[in-house]
């Protein structure tokens, strides 16, 4: 089986008026299925850690145990990494995550260092305000980059041991058996782990398992895209954002080819009915057109980056988040030996660009809690199964300390954005136009400025 695993195997055959059972009998049985003769054969593999998504935070977590000596096993329901949204954007805190990690460097090399923002409005066209990306912070000097989301999953997975990743592995239940959890697959098969970690997004299984409530639809849609200019394009290291009447667009260069873009809108404020055959979020073809046509008053290189865009580019999501007061509640981010991370845990709308940043912090954070636990006891001559477990619950309890109230003011931020674009009236109207789009840049600036800190932590544990 490999990756540090062992494999018993269970029955429940009933041998009530059965033949003596043979060599050459259970050679067949394993042959022609098990099943048919009134039993089954379970397959259990054992792992010490297993993390469920290969998402940003999962890889995260599971390079962060590596590079501190722990192997894990990370469950992926997909054929391969996922690159959904295209591109992240990624703040000063994601890139001391990255540094942190170690393939901070390797991103930087691709993608352009962005120098500032200019809102404009999209109803006049004229700008509202400009903001300098170039400046200090509390933790050193700002850095925002526009990362391609495949570039990132692929350096992350590409410094994780062979093996660590299985694809096409979709939970199904999670069940316990003394200090262990039993994480059943679609296959049939089963994984007993000392460690469970959710980071399998916003509809997770094992968030659902902790209790977590259901995020909740937001009243607004996000559309994406990446537009790839093989001669290059003309675009300052900037980032564009266009405010109107119910949705705001930004367009930013992850790199001299290639533009990242995004629409954010309140269907009701354009007229377009959420679930509408003219508005079909499987058919690109519609979604570009309908980008094109409430976009504004926007430059003519603007409506560019829109038509340059393949059409297998583009995706359309609805735009939900979490109860605010549910990351607060005692044992909402973690219950035992069992935890949550990135959209798992801070499911949020992407109105401030710190989803992807944020998982990238908790897998640090995750990772160092969590080796410190299991590299204490490999300390200790005999630990039994009770010690360990309360081992991890320590080191877990300790990530969810850390980690509540930093998602709480990502959240809370994130949905009070999306709150003043979505409302309407002259003086939210006059806000939105006038202050919102500094106010924003600033904002956004101030929630960056945050340090997660190293993988090894000088605290005694």
């Amino acid at each position: 089986m490999g990756h540090g695993s062992w494999v018993t195997f269970t029955s429940s055959i009933s041998v009530q008026n059965t033949p003596p059972i043979t060599r050459d009998c259970i050679s067949f049985w394993y042959l022609e299925d098990i099943a048919r003769l009134g039993g089954s054969l379970l397959m259990e593999t054992v792992e010490d850690i297993v993390i469920v998504g290969a998402g940003i935070a999962g890889l995260t977590t599971a390079l962060g145990l590596h590079r501190l000596g722990l192997r894990s096993l990370v469950l992926e329901s997909s054929k391969g990494l996922r690159v959904t949204g295209f591109a992240l954007a990624t703040w000063t805190n994601a890139w001391k995550a990255l540094d942190a990690i170690g393939v901070g460097d390797t991103l930087r090399e691709n993608h352009l260092q962005l120098k500032g923002i200019i809102a404009y409005s999209a109803i006049s066209g004229l700008p509202t305000s400009k903001v300098s990306f170039e400046v200090k912070g509390r933790h050193g000097d700002h850095e925002i980059r526009c990362v391609r989301r495949q570039d990132l999953l692929e350096a992350l997975a590409r410094e994780l041991p062979d093996g660590t990743i299985r694809f096409s592995s979709k939970v199904v239940s999670i069940d316990e058996t003394n200090y262990f959890k039993l994480v059943h697959l679609a296959d049939g098969s089963t994984i007993k782990t000392k460690v469970l970690i959710g980071c399998d997004g916003i509809n997770s299984v094992v968030a659902k398992w902790l209790g977590l409530s259901k995020p909740k639809f937001t009243g607004r849609l996000g559309i994406r895209g990446l537009a790839k200019f093989p001669d290059g394009h003309n675009f300052e290291q900037k980032v564009l954002q266009f405010f109107g009447d119910g949705f705001r667009s930004g367009f930013v260069p992850c790199d001299q080819n290639t533009m990242y873009w995004f629409f954010a809108y309140t269907p009701f404020a354009l007229r377009a009915p959420i679930k509408n055959d003219d508005l079909n979020e499987e058919d690109p073809s519609k979604l570009k057109q309908f980008v094109l046509q409430n976009l504004g008053n926007v430059p003519k290189e603007i409506v560019g980056v829109v038509e340059q865009t393949n059409l297998d580019s583009i995706v359309s999501a609805p735009l939900k988040f979490r109860s605010l007061l549910n990351v607060l509640w005692p044992g909402a981010i973690y219950k035992g030996n069992v935890c949550v991370a990135g959209d798992a845990l801070h499911p949020m709308t992407p109105d401030i660009g710190q989803g992807g940043c944020a998982a990238l912090e908790d897998g640090i954070v995750l990772a160092r809690h969590l080796s410190q636990a299991f590299l204490r006891q490999q300390t200790e001559k005999r630990v039994t199964e009770e010690k360990e477990y309360i081992g991890i619950k320590k080191g877990l309890k300790k990530f969810a300390e850390e980690r509540k109230w930093r998602s709480f003011e990502l959240m809370a931020t994130s949905y009070m954005v999306g709150r003043m674009q979505q409302s309407s009236g002259k003086i939210i109207n006059f806000f939105r136009d006038k202050v919102l789009p500094s106010f924003l840049a600033g904002l956004l600036l101030k929630r960056a400025d945050f340090d997660c800190g190293n993988l090894i932590s000088s605290q005694s544990y």
